[in-house]
């Protein structure tokens, strides 16, 4: 009797591995693209992670322009992948279509939002993040001019913006803030040089520390942080190892935690949809620490912004949020 309940209970976990290995998981990222070590690389390490833990199946897909997006996405869900996962707002539109197309199949929307019930969509309270690297930044700066550099000019890297600015303004008033951006397209990801020399010119008008949510763009702002022996703010994923030493911290956009979390839902039975709204509450945003900027930030800084983030998460202190404000805006008189 016990050797049957033992080749009874083999039996079902051989099948619980099998029904695992058997989830199927596609991966879309944007034109940003794994190698970003930015946004998309969260993403992606996010999935790897599942994929060693969780024993799926995961297939990735970088797009090599917009247009390409949406046929991903149709093909995954025609391959019969259960769960997908869209990496970025320009792939809204094309969730949207492909969720109406297959509504049983469940779908990821990462930096957006839609209505659809079997999309479950991440967005981050960025500008909560920004706030807290754009006082580490005003209590780094010796000079009192810090920058802003990012990558296409939309509303959400205008939310990055005010945040920092308002980080920094918090814990200096008479600090100046310089901002760019590297362009108004989707290449604006994707262009190193372009971010190099808006970096650059700031560093050389004063700035000394440049905050820089700008994807892949991002990594020029990187080199001409080193070559000016000035600071970068990385962003997204903790980019403090990029170049150690230069950089002062990194914004955490915890994308890999979201879509890992997505990922074990599904193998779980438990997948939901709707909107989930992540910042330094739900530790969907933070900054970090570690071994290659510890030096940079002094106990002092550091008791600062712990200070600084358990006030926004009370609501101690109110950070301007530039959606909120686009709405004010929009609204008639």
């Amino acid at each position: 009797m016990a050797r049957s309940l033992r080749v009874f209970v083999l039996f079902i976990n051989l099948l619980s591995s099998l029904c695992l290995a058997e989830l199927k998981v596609g991966l879309a990222l944007d034109k940003g693209g794994r190698d970003d070590k930015s946004f998309n690389a969260a993403a992606y390490k996010g999935a790897l992670e599942a994929k060693e833990k969780l024993g799926i199946t995961l297939k990735t897909v970088e797009s090599s322009d917009d247009i390409s997006l949406e046929p991903t996405l149709r093909t995954f869900a025609q391959k019969g992948y259960p769960l997908i996962v869209a990496v970025g707002f320009v792939q809204r539109d094309a969730v949207e279509k492909v969720a109406e197309e297959f509504p049983k199949t469940h779908f990821v929307l990462i930096d957006s939002t839609t209505q659809a019930s079997n999309v479950r969509s991440v967005v981050f309270k960025e500008h909560e993040g920004s706030f807290l690297v754009g006082a580490l930044a005003a209590l780094s700066s010796k000079s009192q001019q810090v920058g802003f550099i990012g990558g296409m000019d939309i509303p959400m890297i205008r939310r990055f913006q005010l945040g920092f600015e308002s980080g920094v303004k918090y814990v200096n008033p008479k600090a100046k803030v310089l901002n760019n951006y590297v362009g108004s397209t989707s290449d604006a990801w994707r262009n190193p040089t372009k971010a190099k020399e808006l970096a650059l010119s700031q560093y050389n008008k004063g700035a000394d520390v440049i905050f820089v949510p700008a994807g892949a763009s991002g990594l020029g702002v990187f080199d001409a942080a080193e070559q000016t022996q000035k600071l970068v703010v990385g962003c997204d994923s903790n980019q403090n190892w990029v170049k150690p030493g230069k950089v002062l911290t990194s914004m955490l956009k915890r994308v890999d935690i979201a879509v890992y979390q997505a990922i074990e839902l599904e193998t779980k039975g438990a997948f939901k949809g709707g909107v989930f709204d992540l910042g330094l509450a739900e530790n969907g945003v933070d900054y970090s620490l570690d071994e290659f900027n510890r030096n940079l930030v002094t106990p002092t800084m550091e008791t600062k912004l712990k200070a600084i983030r358990t006030e926004i998460i009370k609501k101690q202190i109110t950070v301007p949020d530039y959606y909120l404000n686009m709405k004010k805006t929009a609204s008639p008189s």
